[in-house]
């Protein structure tokens, strides 16, 4: 199960840096109009990256604080993954639909989420089944 996460995770990651590709060659933050706060946009990646490495570390150790600590992060990233995928659902064919993110496509927010959301149950469980 630790090496599902792991797949899942690094399948997260890269659904989500072509979201994140997609977003800044459309204009990202430039744009006059966008429902991202710049901030979301830079901690989300980045937390999920040291969580990541946190859960690296577990595999590499098996030390269950570290599968624990990488649950604790992926907690944070998908409450700012909640957070950006509101966001960009209420910008779907409003006024405002003029922000960078309205090029996603709808299938790679999906795999984005979905994957996500699989990585928080493996890593869960994993957590819970070590200790």
């Amino acid at each position: 199960m630790e090496f599902a996460a792991l797949a899942a995770w690094v399948l997260a990651a890269a659904a989500g840096g072509y979201l994140l590709v997609v977003w800044t060659a459309r204009g990202g933050r430039a744009t006059k109009v966008t429902r991202f706060p710049v901030l979301v946009v830079v901690v989300h990646p980045l937390t999920a990256v040291l969580g990541l490495a946190v859960w690296i570390a577990y595999l590499s150790t098996g030390w269950a604080g570290y599968a624990w600590g990488a649950f604790a992060a992926l907690l944070v990233v998908a409450f700012q993954g909640f957070m950006l995928f509101t966001r960009w659902l209420v910008g779907r064919g409003g006024r405002h639909a003029r922000g960078a993110e309205q090029a996603f496509p709808a299938t790679a927010v999906a795999v984005h989420g979905l994957v996500a959301v699989a990585t928080v149950v493996l890593v869960f469980l994993t957590a819970i089944q070590i200790g």
